[in-house]
């Protein structure tokens, strides 16, 4: 099997594409029963937006340390956890609404316990894409979930629709639980990938810091987020509005919310199914403009029409756009994050994504209450198209190949005295000899050398150049304890050890470059002790 499809000769990804396909369905199912009832039990509009909002907040408030315990623990474990929990509010909201206790504020807190369950899936599910297919197969694996997702887009609404249009929410609810039960057997089965990391786990808070410090110190990264924030606050205006457009613009029912949700399915799919071929012939951030254009062009006619089947081709070109930008957003994360960190990169991604949605829905529902449905679409195609603008001055990265699999060369070098994991401060210095002439070349790696440094941990580093010998200069830097740096060393990659390799080559000494490895001591307390270590290829 090749092309699109390719990840589903993946008996595993298979396996696990198909539950999610069906968790999927109950869960818009559950979405149209939920933004349906709240037209129900409140006259607020502003509420029946926060259905959206209600969602999505969880993923921002809380993809910190969901993306920090996806790269440190079990990543299986952490799906069946977060999909039990899913599971069971998903029975409670059931068991209300059929006892008929809930009321607007109620409906709001089991939708936001739900999406607190998928702000902590998210990541672990999105970082084990990569596990179940290998990196060649993961762009098409990530755009195939994509695709799935809204090929149960494309007719659960509609069914949703439906069944809340016959039997009410409460059975959209119910079908909502039973749809966890396959997820949850396919990821109770799968074995999940051996853990090859250093056990000396990285605290918890600690692990956060090292994921918010490594995304500030990655450029590429910090790119995707702001393009991902503002397309989500801009393109959430389709789905946030979309019971209000249905309700007021179209006069129509539960139904027709359903049928333009369909819609929007319908267009994400062949957009998905064409995506190969349009990125064939436009780069990434050619792709974004014209997924935001698209939004933009949606919104305006949306507003316009008073026509059911203008309006779903309206929304079905929003849907396209959508599936383009996420999926190209998620892929350029994963693609150009390392393992060791990839949870994180990508709960950072939910949270600026995510966190845009749910701004976007609150904002864009307090227009409607302000002026009006169709005001509101039109304040967010300008808004689209300040999105499109900013692509001009910070543009998505390029696609780009890159090695970041570990480098696996270090190896924890001896010591001279006695020496704990959580030993420290320890403080490395480096000494190279360049001539005069690799000056601007030696100082234009190293200056990528220190970003490399403090975005894999370490702190204080200085270039310094010894007075009394001109052609000595000296990297300095810090770690906290000793297993912060051999954790350092495990993080490189061999991206990075490309840089070190050219660093070494304008080195002009006899030996390679001498290290030593000091522990910070306060006087008072100890002697110090310093080590000098003979010279290692990845330093």
């Amino acid at each position: 099997m090749s092309g699109p499809f390719a990840p589903l000769g993946v008996p595993v990804f298979r396996r696990l594409w198909l539950a999610s396909i069906v968790s999927n369905f109950g869960g818009l199912v559950q979405a149209v029963g939920a933004a349906w009832m709240m037209t129900l039990i409140s006259q607020s509009d502003a509420m029946v937006a926060l259905v959206q909002a209600s969602t999505t907040l969880p993923v921002m408030v809380f993809s910190l340390i969901a993306g920090a315990v996806a790269d440190s623990f079990d990543r299986r474990r952490i799906m069946l956890a977060a999909q039990l929990f899913m599971f069971s509010v998903s029975v409670l909201l059931t068991v209300f609404a059929f006892l008929d206790w809930l009321n607007a504020w109620l409906l709001l807190s089991f939708t936001f316990l739900i999406g607190c369950g998928m702000a902590f899936n998210n990541p672990a599910w999105q970082a084990s894409v990569r596990d179940f297919v290998g990196k060649d197969l993961l762009p098409a694996a990530v755009l195939l979930n994509g695709v799935g997702f809204n090929v149960t887009r494309s007719v659960a609404p509609a069914i949703g629709g439906t069944i809340v249009a016959i039997a009410g929410a409460t059975v959209a609810f119910l079908v909502n639980a039973v749809s966890y039960l396959g997820l949850l057997f396919a990821v109770w089965k799968w074995e999940g990938p051996a853990r090859l990391e250093d056990t000396r786990r990285e605290p918890l808070s600690s692990a956060v810091g090292s994921g918010f410090r490594y995304v500030t110190l990655s450029p590429n990264l910090i790119r995707i987020y702001v393009r991902g924030f503002l397309f989500g606050l801009a393109a959430v205006v389709v789905l946030a509005l979309l019971p209000l457009i249905a309700r007021d613009m179209l006069q129509g029912d539960s139904l027709t919310f359903g049928l333009l949700l369909g819609a929007f399915g319908v267009g994400a799919v062949i957009s998905g199914l064409a995506s190969a071929r349009i990125a064939q012939k436009l780069d990434n951030e050619s792709m974004v403009r014209l997924s935001f254009l698209g939004v933009a062009v949606a919104a305006v006619v949306i507003a316009l029409s008073a026509s059911v089947p203008l309006t779903m081709l309206a929304v079905a070109l929003a849907g396209a756009a959508w599936v383009q930008a996420l999926a190209l957003f998620n892929t350029s994360v994963q693609l150009t994050t390392p393992r060791w960190v990839v949870g994180r990169a990508l709960s950072f991604y939910q949270m600026f994504t995510f966190g845009g949605m749910a701004f976007g829905s609150w904002l864009w529902g307090a227009a409607v209450e302000s002026v009006s449905v169709a005001w509101a679409l039109e304040m967010a195609a300008g808004a689209t198209l300040v999105g499109l603008a900013v692509g001009f001055r910070w543009p998505v990265p390029p696609k780009m190949e890159l090695d970041l699999e570990p480098l696996g060369r270090w190896q924890e070098p001896p010591v001279g005295m006695d020496i704990l994991p959580r030993s420290g401060p320890v403080s490395v210095a480096v000494e190279y000899l360049i001539d005069e002439a690799d000056l601007p070349a030696f100082s234009e790696l190293m200056f990528e050398r220190r970003r490399i440094r403090r975005r894999d941990g370490a702190r204080q580093w200085t270039l310094l150049n010894n007075i009394e010998q001109q052609q000595q200069w000296i990297e300095r830097f810090e770690l906290p304890t000793w297993a912060a740096y051999v954790r350092m060393h495990g993080r490189t990659t061999q991206e990075d050890g490309r840089i070190g390799a050219r660093i070494r080559a304008l080195h002009r000494g006899d030996a390679p470059p001498r290290v030593r490895r000091m522990l910070v001591r306060e006087p008072g307390h100890g002697r110090s002790t310093t080590t000098v270590e003979p010279p290692h290829l990845d330093v």
